[in-house]
């Protein structure tokens, strides 16, 4: 059966439940939406600490997000790192005064899954974290196959 165009309403939705949630973190805060999605992939992504990290992760514009940094740097957010071994490299580092948006974050996140979770039982959130496994393997395969 083919079920593309449910497959892409379905994840535009989520998208836009998701951001719908961060918007009132903005409103608490005064970030725009790009400002909050950087903090928010800063907070869940340790390991993934840079302006071109959070520009191909999250598809946002490198515009979009250098603008975001330079705000995020100018309200205390957000500190600019260079790498100990690249000085072309750039960390970003929440600062402390990020705790509070960081902690509304946290809360929109559960707030979020708790609503697209709403009625699963506990075998079947098993079973769908072993289908998106599988399934994100299967496009990481598609990928390397077609060379990008």
């Amino acid at each position: 059966m083919e079920r593309t165009t449910e497959i892409w309403t379905g994840l535009r939705s989520l998208l836009r439940l998701y951001d719908h949630m961060l918007k009132d973190v903005c409103k608490e805060h005064g970030l725009t939406l790009v400002e909050a999605e950087v903090v928010s992939f800063l907070r869940n992504n340790p390991k993934k600490d840079t302006a071109a990290d959070i520009v191909e992760l999250r598809m946002i514009s490198k515009g979009a997000v250098s603008k975001a940094v330079e705000e995020l740097i100018r309200k205390s957010l957000l500190e600019r790192i260079p790498d100990t071994e690249d000085r072309r490299r750039i960390h970003l580092k929440l600062r402390p005064e990020a705790v509070p948006v960081t902690e509304s974050i946290d809360r929109a996140g559960k707030e979020f899954r708790k609503y697209i979770l709403e009625g699963f039982a506990e075998e079947e959130l098993v079973m769908q974290d072993r289908l998106f496994q599988r399934l994100t393997g299967n496009v990481k395969a598609a990928m390397e196959r077609m060379g990008s």
